[in-house]
């Protein structure tokens, strides 16, 4: 009897320890984790609450609210503090609302902070290995072997091109003035951009105008399209990066990414074989790809090559076409800008668009008011992301951030802060004048970043989109309709700034 009870009580005892364990372990992450988000509250730096392992981040991944509408209620709140503190997932990020400390970033201290800080995982997607991610000499190695495609000899080479699509899109539009029904066109915008970045870009006709089964324009639409299992890749990669790791190739988009490393190496094995020269982004890779030996020891798979082609696809089509659409929304709801416009796209090109040349882009210089106010209303990235390669204190202050700090720029809350851009809700071109954007500080307009890292492919989105522009308004009149979302309601299942329920809208011709 006495050695069962001895045996009951061994029993409850090591239960009673277990129980002590788990107990230690869960207030040894309580407490760490409590540490963590105590990071910036200790160091007197502002900054919303953070929710625990969420951080700030929670209304973002239960898609309740977009980044767009998100980075602007946090900077209307703390905009009054030089820097306010808020934590991705547990990582705390430092955001930059004094516009000199943003030129130190991008600019006077780019040497701090050239890498973006995005997490990557080589072994799992090989398709994030691209330009825009890409961290320190691999980037710097990359950037100035890709820059060529896009000097003012390219571009002008490329303009035809555009021209070309371009018609095959007023003869779209044509068609579609016909039946009188709205039109949604952030997606018709996409078939326009797709098809151009697929002459421009790979030397290939799209088709995604002429043929609304096109396989580059439904990749183009996975790519932006929302799912749970692009929600679950995100989320798992932002806040579970350990798992990641393990289980992230169950949710890369194979089918996606096994069509564009086809296209491009069977591009480049066709143009080797059959002597084929033209001046794209794909020579500009077998042309890499013939020279290893001038990119610093990276080693040139077929998907890192896929990769560079993918990141120009995407964000070639996306970005352009969505501000093609918001441009073209906010012409719609202002006839007399609207009327303004055409009259100059008219007295430039002599009433004839079929032969619009690269000089007569420089001329249009309303258009690139319309074109700046869009995307200063409209930034298609809500703020940008940098990270300190090495502790960095601010100039001026006894503010240091160590080592592999995130820091944010909230690009669409500094463009639609009323201290800048006096009422900022009305979309006024005239803001763009030189007397007014000479009297602003350089850093209050940062749609296409700024610094050394800026976007390598702006000039080529002010062509594509202005050209896509002047296409529509040059012959037809679009206005609101029943469909139309007025006011705007951003997405929030995208990370880049859409409307909710895309752009519709009516066309007419003029």
């Amino acid at each position: 009897m006495f050695i069962v009870f001895e045996e009951v009580d061994r029993s409850n005892m090591e239960y009673f320890q277990i129980a002590c364990g788990i107990a230690a372990v869960v207030l040894a992450i309580y407490y760490y984790y409590k540490s963590i988000y105590n990071t910036w509250k200790s160091r007197g730096i502002p900054g919303p609450k953070p929710t625990f392992l969420l951080g700030n981040f929670v209304n973002i991944v239960i898609r309740k609210q977009s980044m767009s509408d998100k980075v602007r209620e946090w900077y209307d709140e703390f905009k009054h503090e030089p820097v306010f503190g808020i934590f991705q997932g547990t990582s705390p990020a430092l955001v930059i609302n004094d516009l000199d400390m943003v030129k130190d970033v991008l600019i006077r201290d780019f040497s701090s902070f050239v890498n973006r800080g995005f997490r990557t995982f080589p072994k799992v997607e090989p398709m994030a290995q691209n330009l825009f991610t890409l961290e320190s000499e691999k980037w710097r190695t990359m950037r100035t072997k890709l820059s060529p495609i896009f000097t003012s000899g390219k571009l002008k080479e490329m303009f035809s091109l555009i021209v070309e699509c371009a018609e095959n899109f007023d003869k779209h539009l044509a068609k579609t003035v016909g039946n009188g029904e709205p039109v949604e066109f952030h997606d018709l915008a996409a078939k326009f951009t797709t098809d151009v970045i697929g002459s421009c870009a790979f030397g290939i006709n799209m088709n995604a105008l002429k043929d609304e089964n096109s396989e580059f324009r439904q990749m183009g639409r996975k790519i932006s399209a929302p799912s749970v299992k692009r929600t679950l890749k995100e989320s798992c990669k932002e806040f579970t990066p350990w798992l990641y790791e393990r289980i992230g190739h169950l949710l890369e988009p194979k089918e996606m990414n096994d069509f564009f490393t086809n296209i491009i190496t069977g591009s480049m094995k066709y143009r080797r074989e059959n002597n084929v020269i033209r001046p794209d982004f794909v020579h500009l890779l077998m042309e890499l790809q013939d020279h290893p030996d001038k990119l610093n020891n990276i080693e040139l798979t077929d998907s890192l090559l896929t990769a560079q082609a993918l990141v120009f696809f995407v964000a070639g089509f996306e970005t352009s076409s969505s501000t093609i659409a918001h441009a073209l929304y906010e012409l719609a709801q202002h006839q007399d800008i609207q009327d303004k416009l055409r009259e100059e796209i008219k007295e430039v090109t002599k009433e004839n668009i079929e032969n619009l040349t690269y000089n007569d882009m420089k001329e249009m210089k309303y258009l690139d008011m319309v074109f700046k106010e869009t995307l200063r209303k409209y930034p298609l990235l809500p703020m940008l992301p940098r990270q300190a390669v090495e502790n960095y204190t601010f100039r001026g202050t006894k503010l240091t951030i160590p080592k592999g700090t995130n820091v944010w720029i909230p690009v669409i809350g500094i463009q639609r802060d009323p201290n800048i851009y006096p009422e900022p809700e009305v979309f006024d071109p005239e803001r763009f004048t030189e007397e007014a954007v000479a009297a602003r500080h350089p850093m209050s307009y940062l749609p296409f970043g700024d610094g050394p890292r800026n976007c390598i492919g702006a000039r080529f989105a002010h062509y594509q989109t202005k050209i896509g522009i002047i296409t529509v308004i040059s012959n037809y009149k679009v206005v609101v309709c029943e469909k139309t979302r007025i006011p705007f309601e951003s997405n929030s299942n995208t990370f880049l700034l859409r409307s909710k329920d895309g752009v519709n809208l009516k066309i007419e011709r003029v």
